[in-house]
């Protein structure tokens, strides 16, 4: 009896959950029960017996009580937990579920969870409305939904929050203009309201009245007119984004009496003006960027007088010269001013006493020497300063700069020997010296530059030979000194580059044999070695060469025959001109096509009688007299049939003109400078030189009295009569036409396709592009050439693509969205240089607002449209990044984005699937080589990037850009925000600012 009675008593004291399950462990396991968990984070939740606050995500008080739920970035799905079991948990005040996959939309009922104080679901799927009834729960601090879909307006309660200091609602697709109401939730230290496509409206003065905020976070809201001047009144305020909006006028002066500012951010907006008097009141201010506006003026000297990090003034009308305090800042570790009209010498002391990384100056009026002191701190990474009007040597101690990666020198006054040490810094990747007076050598030192990519020095007068040593830099891809006065030869230690895509060592006094060996050069696309003392055979191994497509060796001593190898090259450019060459023409070559490129040479001999030497000449002239007068009298019978003929057409046009008025009339708009007429147009539009066709016409191939050709679109519309069908194509093309000419007419860019005219009578309407001789990126990647274009090539291609988009996104005023970017759509030239193409459906977001809106119809190709733009209708430049993802992915794997193989699937889904089950090397395609690997996993991940289902998650094109360039460098972490995110300091403009790697 008294054994049973001591086992009451130990049943009595033991915790309950020894045995089984408390009840908040119960209610995590019913919201266990609701979400999709394919990586089994939650697969402790299971045991019956097990302590809850033990489980993955789960933190209990020291009563055992549950109190926070933690799974960030969980890969979970599935609807938001309901709140019959989330506001169960009594003593809940943590919920965090940022970056997962949770959809549906969030329950209205949760003003149950009393106890809330910080919810976190940003990152996610969500849609539809935000909860009225959130501003209800009486101790929410923090509420972050950022990152989703949310849609219509800001619900009025949201004024009412009673002890709310964080509000984040970036990135989502609220409309209306910005509540002002807002003011109202005097507790508030964040406001965060970015990237909504919120109505052009101005900034609520009422926000004055938030005392206590810290972050007002108002980039890319569509923000119109004036700064409010009261905003000053937020002495606790320490981080001001307002960037990328059209906000216009100054700066207004009480932004000085801002005495906790750290982060001012005002970049890519419409103000004008000077910088305000007084910013030397602001003792917190470490970065100011009010780049890419209209400011003017001097950059005011008491500006220098702050503990500046980060000066930030580049594309504005600033002018004066640079004031020396700014030497004098001890924290200084980025200044960017390119693209004003600065002139004056650099400070002296600059890099003396601060960190200085990165420092653009370029396209000012700078003159002077460069300060020795820039890399005294031993950290300077890049130095460009881009066409202004530098003197002078360059310093030794630059020779010391070990951490230097990037120098761009291009366009200056520079003369003198280059320090033998500069050559060789081991990090260097970018060496550019192009067109400045250097001379002197190029030092063997270099074959210290390991990491050396691409070495720019044409246009100077360097002499001497090109080191052997260049031959032992692996990861050289480019070398061009064209327009020097480099002698000796070209050592046969050049083939250990495996990665050499460009040699152009033009005009200058090279000599001796080409290098027997030239066939390992397995990635070379450019060979100029024209206007050189070069001699000797033409090694056969160059017809090896796999994607050489320009071979230019004119005027030089070469001799012998050509090469039957040669045959081989599928070449843009071909010129063999002014040499000693003999022998016959290979028979690819003999044919007057090839002419131009065997001039000149008076041993050579073949079926071209231009070519031939003279005693033969003099054989065949009895024989061509004869042809001669043969052939006047066929002339004469031709130019009487052609007369007749000329003369009944001009006599039916001018019958038909009198009855059809103006039809026949062609209105030519000429968007450059031509030297051709319409009619030579007219003339060769014959199906003969169709080369493509759609729906809305078809392109024709026009070869030009002068030699060159012409690529015509023809976008025919209905006639009267036919069926409305038609009439609604012919109004699709007449938008189409209308679009296309509106965005290409004013573009100019390396990397958009040149419109060179259009052409229009009332039924008939002519695009006259420049000609792509390697037609479109899907043509050639999804066809039996898909194997030609190897790795180097497809990056080339992806990384002037997304030069030419980003030209588009933020160069062009106001910015455009192509809308229908696809690797159809991307045009290739001689060169494999890839062009933008195809207008017909962009729109200039200047009509549409900076924001997303809602487009009628949708626009685009099948496995390249956003998700968003799938089902909201809604636009912007996220649109256009998933698209390009789509190409990356494309060019990676050599896949169409739709095809049967996928099964429901797209490439996007498949590529995730198949890279999750079976790895990346079930994705790539089996055409690359494999030693390119690794820069392909990196490309795959910015394609993943700008492919993400979440419009936040894609990085802007610039970004892109920016890290395509630096594949296979060392990613450092550059001036994170104090919301975690990083601003766009990359702009690739013609100056390439910002890039680490050409």
């Amino acid at each position: 009896m008294f054994l049973s009675l001591l086992i009451c008593v130990f049943l009595l004291q033991t915790p309950s959950h020894i045995f089984s399950l408390n009840q908040d462990g119960l209610y995590l396991q019913k919201i266990k029960e609701s979400l999709s968990d394919p990586d089994g984070v939650l697969s402790d939740w299971e045991d019956q017996a097990a302590d809850p606050c033990k489980w993955n995500g789960v933190s209990c008080d020291s009563q055992g009580a549950v109190v926070s739920l933690s799974l960030p970035s969980s890969n979970l799905g599935g609807p938001f937990p309901l709140p019959r079991f989330l506001c169960s948990i009594p003593s809940l005040s943590f919920v965090s579920l940022s970056d997962n996959f949770i959809n549906g939309t969030i329950p209205s009922d949760l003003n149950g969870c009393q106890n809330l104080t910080h919810l976190n679901v940003s990152q996610n799927l969500l849609v539809g409305n935000f909860p009225p009834s959130l501003a209800a729960l009486p101790n929410l601090l923090v509420l972050d939904l950022s990152g989703n879909n949310f849609s219509g307006e800001v619900p009025a309660t949201f004024a009412t929050f009673p002890r709310l200091t964080g509000l984040s609602l970036v990135s989502n697709l609220l409309n209306g203009t910005i509540p002002s109401f807002f003011s109202n939730i005097i507790t508030l230290k964040q406001l965060n309201l970015s990237y909504n496509p919120f109505l052009s409206g101005e900034i609520p003065s009422d926000f004055a009245k938030l005392s206590n905020l810290e972050t007002l976070w108002l980039a890319g809201c569509n923000l119109v007119g004036r700064i409010p001047p009261n905003l000053g009144n937020l002495r606790n305020l320490i981080n001001l984004d307002l960037s990328l909006n059209d906000l216009e006028g100054p700066i207004p002066e009480t932004i000085t009496s801002l005495s906790s500012i750290v982060q001012i951010e005002l970049y890519n907006n419409s103000l004008s003006g000077k910088l305000p008097v007084g910013l030397s009141k602001l003792p917190s201010l470490r970065r100011l960027d009010a780049s890419m506006n209209q400011l003017e003026g001097q950059i005011p000297k008491e500006l220098c007088e702050l503990p500046l990090e980060s000066l930030n003034l580049y594309e504005n009308r600033f002018t004066g010269t640079l004031p020396q305090e700014i030497a004098r800042s001890p924290n200084l570790y980025e200044l960017r001013l390119f693209s004003n009209m600065l002139s004056g010498s650099l400070p002296q002391d600059l890099g003396k006493n601060g960190p200085l990384l990165w420092i653009d100056v370029s396209n000012n009026r700078f003159s002077g020497e460069i300060p020795g002191s820039l890399c005294d701190k031993g950290v300077l990474e890049e130095i460009l300063l881009i066409q202004n009007s530098f003197e002078g040597k360059l310093p030794e101690a630059l020779a010391q700069c070990h951490s230097l990666n990037r120098a761009r020198l291009r366009g200056n006054k520079f003369s003198g020997e280059i320090p033998a040490g500069i050559w060789g810094l081991p990090h260097m990747s970018l060496l550019e010296l192009t067109s400045n007076s250097f001379s002197g050598p190029i030092s063997p030192a270099i074959s210290g530059a390991s990491n050396l990519s691409v070495l720019l020095i044409d246009n100077n007068q360097f002499t001497g030979e090109l080191p052997p040593a260049l031959g032992s830099l692996e990861k050289l891809e480019e070398i061009s000194a064209a327009n020097n006065k480099l002698s000796g030869f070209i050592s046969t230690a050049f083939g250990r580059l495996p990665r050499l895509s460009t040699l152009d060592l033009h005009n200058n006094d090279i000599s001796g044999e080409l290098p027997a060996n030239i066939e390992l050069w397995k990635k070379l696309s450019y060979l100029n070695l024209a206007e050189n003392q070069i001699s000797g055979k033409i090694p056969p191994g160059i017809g090896l060469l796999p994607v050489l497509n320009h071979l230019d060796l004119s005027n030089n001593r070469l001799s012998g025959e050509i090469p039957l190898e040669l045959q081989n090259l599928k070449l843009n450019l071909f010129n063999l001109s002014n040499n000693l060459l003999s022998g016959k023409l290979p028979p690819l070559y003999a044919n007057k096509n090839y002419r131009d490129s065997f001039l000149n040479n008076p041993g050579l001999c073949g079926d071209l009688p231009d070519l031939c030497s003279a005693s033969e000449e003099e054989a065949g002239r009895a024989r061509r007299f004869v042809w001669l007068l043969r052939a006047i009298f066929i002339l004469a019978a031709l130019v009487l049939l052609i007369g007749g003929g000329w003369f009944y057409w001009r006599y039916r046009n001018f019958k038909n003109g009198k009855k059809g008025g103006d039809k026949l009339k062609w209105t030519l708009t000429s968007f450059h400078k031509l030297g051709f007429s319409e009619y030579e147009i007219f003339d060769c539009l014959d199906e003969d030189n169709v080369i493509g066709s759609g729906a809305s016409g078809k392109v024709y191939k026009v070869v030009l009295s002068n030699g060159e050709a012409v690529a015509v679109k023809k976008l025919w519309g209905s006639r009267k009569g036919e069926a409305d069908q038609n009439n609604m194509q012919r109004r699709i093309n007449d938008d189409g036409f209308e679009a296309e000419v509106e965005t290409l007419g004013k573009i100019r860019h390396k990397n958009i396709v040149k419109l060179w005219c259009s052409c229009t009578t009332r039924d008939c309407k002519l695009l006259v592009y420049e000609y792509m001789p390697n037609g479109s990126l899907g043509d050639l990647l999804h066809s039996s050439k898909g194997g030609f274009l190897d790795w180097p090539t497809r990056y080339k291609i992806a990384l002037e693509a997304a030069e030419g988009l980003s030209y588009l996104h933020h160069d062009c005023v106001p910015s455009i969205v192509h809308r229908d970017v696809k690797s159809n759509n991307i045009l290739l030239d001689g060169e494999f240089g890839a062009r933008v193409a195809d207008f017909g459906v962009a729109k200039v977001c200047e009509a549409i607002g900076k924001g997303p809106k809602s487009m009628s119809v949708i626009a685009g190709s099948c496995g390249y449209i956003a998700p968003e733009y799938a089902y909201t209708l809604r636009v912007n430049e996220k649109s256009d990044i998933y698209s390009f993802g789509v190409v990356l992915l494309e060019l990676l794997t050599g896949k169409l984005p739709v095809d049967p193989e996928f099964g429901e699937k797209d490439l996007v889904k498949w590529v995730c699937t198949t890279y999750d089950q079976k790895g990346v090397e079930h994705i790539l395609d089996p055409k690359l080589d494999i030693c390119f690997k690794e820069e392909m996993c990196k490309v795959l991940s910015i394609a993943l990037l700008c492919t993400s289902p979440l419009p936040i998650n894609r990085p802007s094109m610039r970004r892109v850009v920016n890290m395509l360039l630096e594949l296979g460098l060392s990613n450092k972490p550059k001036a994170m925000k104090n919301d975690g995110t990083f601003s766009p300091y990359y702009y690739e403009d013609g100056s390439d600012h910002g890039s680490s790697v050409v």
